[in-house]
């Protein structure tokens, strides 16, 4: 029996045929690859903790090289000592603490609800690191990343990233030369816990000055900007209680 390709029900059928069929191809594809996504996932979580603490395989000073998949495991379990994660009053030890959605966590918090917040510890040439993950929002999706910070709480190194960001614009805090300028800066201001602004006019361009809570912005980026800013305060405000049990001044 031939069909009438020119009729209408023929093309409903094709249509629905086709996406039955590609939709059963996708799934498949979907739960054959579940395992090795769930996999790269853990791995990108790993890689972005350490190269938050200095450990990645940067080459020269415009680079952001990550300790590559097949070693990060045995990395991460080198430099980072612990894992604790902070719920209430209670802080337990937990080995797969960077699993945890931050996102979630957050949302709980905001309701008013008991979160479960997960903190690294880092020892790397005798030095200790807290590494606090942040969750934000940039000008078109949501923006993350990982703060490193020592006793006295000076930045030691940030990791960001963004689901969305415009390329060339607010895309470039990911990139070496905004990250960098981070190091060095404190999140105290007069003793309180204030964070670091991504300041546009800021007065010193070249970061030189590093007790003023700020660094140059990106240009063109002034939203995305400012959600850094908003998300580095709202973190270490969530954390705070924890960072003054282990600040040294």
């Amino acid at each position: 029996m031939a069909f009438n390709k020119e009729n209408n029900s023929y093309t409903i059928i094709f249509a629905a045929i086709m996406v039955i069929v590609v939709g059963s191809i996708l799934a498949y594809l979907a739960s054959a690859l579940s395992g090795k996504i769930k996999e790269n996932e853990r791995f990108e979580k790993q890689q972005n903790i350490l190269y938050a603490m200095g450990v990645n395989e940067n080459e020269d000073e415009g680079s952001v090289n990550f300790v590559p998949t097949d070693k990060v495991e045995a990395e991460f379990s080198k430099y980072i000592t612990e894992q604790l994660v902070i719920s209430g009053d209670q802080i337990t030890k937990n080995d797969e603490a960077y699993l945890i959605d931050l996102k979630k966590q957050i949302a709980a918090l905001k309701k008013g609800e008991t979160a479960e917040l997960p903190l690294f510890i880092g020892e790397k040439e005798g030095k200790k690191y807290y590494i606090i993950p942040m969750y934000g929002k940039g000008l078109w999706d949501a923006i993350w990343g990982f703060v490193a910070l020592n006793e006295n709480m000076v930045v030691q190194g940030v990791y960001f990233d963004h689901k969305a960001e415009t390329p060339g614009l607010g895309a470039n805090i990911k990139q070496r030369y905004f990250m960098d300028d981070f190091i060095g800066e404190s999140v105290l201001n007069n003793n309180q816990f204030k964070g670091i602004a991504v300041a546009k006019g800021n007065n010193d361009p070249v970061n030189k000055i590093k007790d003023d809570n700020e660094v140059d912005a990106l240009a063109g980026a002034t939203i995305t900007g400012n959600g850094v800013s908003a998300m580095i305060r709202e973190s270490v405000n969530i954390y705070k209680d924890y960072l003054e049990t282990i600040r040294v001044n």
